[in-house]
């Protein structure tokens, strides 16, 4: 074992957090871990993770799942194409290898959502295969100690960092020394306020040596942050049972595919509710005349990867909801049931900050 990995193996074993993935070799609870933290903090992941596990202890009964329930289970972690993956992945698994992950590093990325890093994952914690995982933490930790300019988001710099990582693995603890590498990171040598002076590489690390910490890792620019606007048609009708409100399930083709949500417009700027009343009725080939505005919410920004949704839900009372005609599903809900569904996280905020769930 090279010096880099001892080293960096010893402090994990000291200083590690204790998670429940971190006690297992189960390939299918590894797997369910590492979608789940996908783009999400541990802190944050962990209960989804604990959920699931209730949920669907094994991969047959996630596979045999229905979609609206792992949504609904997965409601609020965000990327919902992860738990269209997950399922379809799940559903892959035991139909063609027969409830068991493959081990081969190959064949894990042929399954949906699994790609190099999440398969590198898999394979070296669940199997002991030596391949190399490369996240954020990894690629924040060596461009610092080695001083690497090469820019993190282009395939050059995935190459030279996992050709690094595979050089500095130790071959015998290739899941352990996967781990504690992207321990470290998120522990120690953090994005902001790392502590340096006492860090277990001070001496070799490059960067602290020159001051320039903070230049590492280095990134293109991103692209630009589109912003959308979307006006979300809040229908109610009350009468003996109580309020029912009119959901639709979105689309393929857009984000939050397949969660449901009020029926929306979408415009390039600001608009008055007047004019998104009349594109609504135009669009949705309905007319809503008896109506009255019981409120208009202030502007909710959402802010995406690519993207900043800034929306606007108009509360509208009506004497009774008509049928929209619209490619998507139409449900018409009582205020009893409207929970049973799963929502995006906007959506959700909406519906907490008005008491409708």
């Amino acid at each position: 074992m090279n010096y880099f990995g001892q080293h960096l193996i010893k402090w994990y074993e000291t200083n590690k957090r204790n998670l429940p993935w971190r006690n297992t070799r189960n390939p299918y609870k590894i797997w369910l871990s590492e979608i789940i933290l996908q783009q999400t903090r541990v802190e944050q992941g962990l209960n989804y993770y604990l959920k699931f596990i209730e949920h669907y202890p094994a991969v047959e009964k996630l596979a045999s799942a229905d979609q609206d329930d792992v949504y609904k289970l997965w409601q609020g972690l965000g990327y919902y194409n992860r738990a269209n993956n997950m399922l379809e992945a799940a559903k892959k698994i035991v139909q063609e290898f027969n409830g068991q992950l493959p081990s081969d590093y190959n064949e894990l990325q042929k399954l949906k959502g699994i790609g190099s890093y999440t398969a590198a994952a898999i394979a070296s914690i669940a199997f002991g295969i030596s391949k190399p995982v490369v996240d954020g933490n990894v690629f924040r930790v060596l461009s610092r100690i080695y001083a690497i300019n090469t820019p993190v988001n282009t395939s050059a710099g995935k190459k030279e960092f996992e050709s690094l990582a595979a050089e500095l693995m130790s071959d015998n603890e290739p899941g352990t020394f996967n781990q504690a590498l992207m321990e470290f990171g998120a522990l120690y040598c953090k994005p902001k306020n790392p502590d340096c002076p006492n860090c277990i590489f001070s001496n070799q690390c490059m960067a602290w040596q020159n001051k320039s910490i903070a230049k590492f890792p280095v990134k293109n620019k991103k692209k630009a942050i589109r912003k959308r606007y979307l006006y979300y048609m809040v229908i109610e009708a009350t009468n003996k049972a109580g309020s029912e409100f009119l959901l639709m399930k979105r689309g393929e083709k857009d984000i939050w595919k397949n969660l449901y949500e009020f029926p929306s417009v979408e415009f390039e700027n600001e608009k008055e509710p007047e004019k998104v009343i009349d594109q609504f009725n135009l669009i949705y080939q309905t007319n809503l005349k008896q109506f009255h505005i019981k409120n208009i919410s202030e502007n909710y920004i959402h802010q995406l990867t690519h993207q900043q949704i800034n929306a606007v839900f108009i509360r509208l009372i009506v004497n009774n909801i008509e049928k929209i005609e619209a490619e998507n599903s139409i449900l018409l809900n009582s205020q009893k049931k409207i929970t049973d569904y799963p929502v995006s996280r906007l959506t959700e905020r909406y519906m907490q900050d008005q008491e409708i769930i």
